[in-house]
């Protein structure tokens, strides 16, 4: 009596590089769309798109140096091309404010309100900053990534990150400024 032979199960290949860096760098991309988009729907989305460019070859880059930081750019630029794309007319900056601040203590549902849209309008004037300034502020106020450590991951110095930096608050704070002294009025 012969013995039952077990077929061959096939043995998988080893995952390939894209597939590699995607297991291993997906949770980094969907956050930090998460935070610029304020959408797990976009932030799919954001995480899709990032991909899907290095699959098709849209994406020329040499992930031996350092992924994480490119990943970061790119979710950062397809998310921010997000935003900019829905062309919302409602807008307004950031201060140097905490992002933890902007979740209210309270359960005011009026209070939650403004803060939620305060949000949603930072979101797009940050979106409106140019393409470097925006980066650049979401590394730092977004991904907590100190100027050395921004200026390493886009090829310049931490002069020229903290000039950026510097005029991005200053844009931002005169934009917040006017929705501020709105809502604080009210008060």
């Amino acid at each position: 009596m012969q013995a039952a032979v077990k077929p061959l199960k096939p043995i998988p290949d080893p995952p390939g590089e894209l597939e590699t860096l995607f297991r291993t760098h997906h949770d980094r991309v969907f956050r930090t769309a998460h935070r610029i988009t304020g959408s797990a729907a976009d932030a799919e989305d954001v995480l899709q798109t990032v991909f899907l460019r290095l699959v098709k070859g849209q994406e020329n880059y040499d992930f031996q140096d350092y992924p994480e930081a490119y990943l970061s750019r790119a979710a950062i630029n397809a998310s921010l091309d997000l935003l900019r794309s829905r062309n919302r007319s409602r807008s307004v900056g950031i201060d140097d404010v905490d992002p933890g601040a902007f979740v209210s203590s309270f359960k005011n549902p009026e209070a939650e309100h403004r803060d939620k849209e305060l949000q949603e309008l930072i979101r797009h004037a940050v979106a409106r900053l140019g393409a470097t300034a925006s980066e650049m502020f979401i590394l730092r106020y977004y991904d907590g990534y100190d100027n050395h450590e921004i200026a390493k991951m886009m090829s310049t110095s931490q002069l020229v990150v903290g000039v950026v930096l510097h005029r991005a608050r200053t844009k931002l704070r005169k934009e917040i400024g006017h929705y501020l002294e709105k809502h604080h009025e009210k008060q």
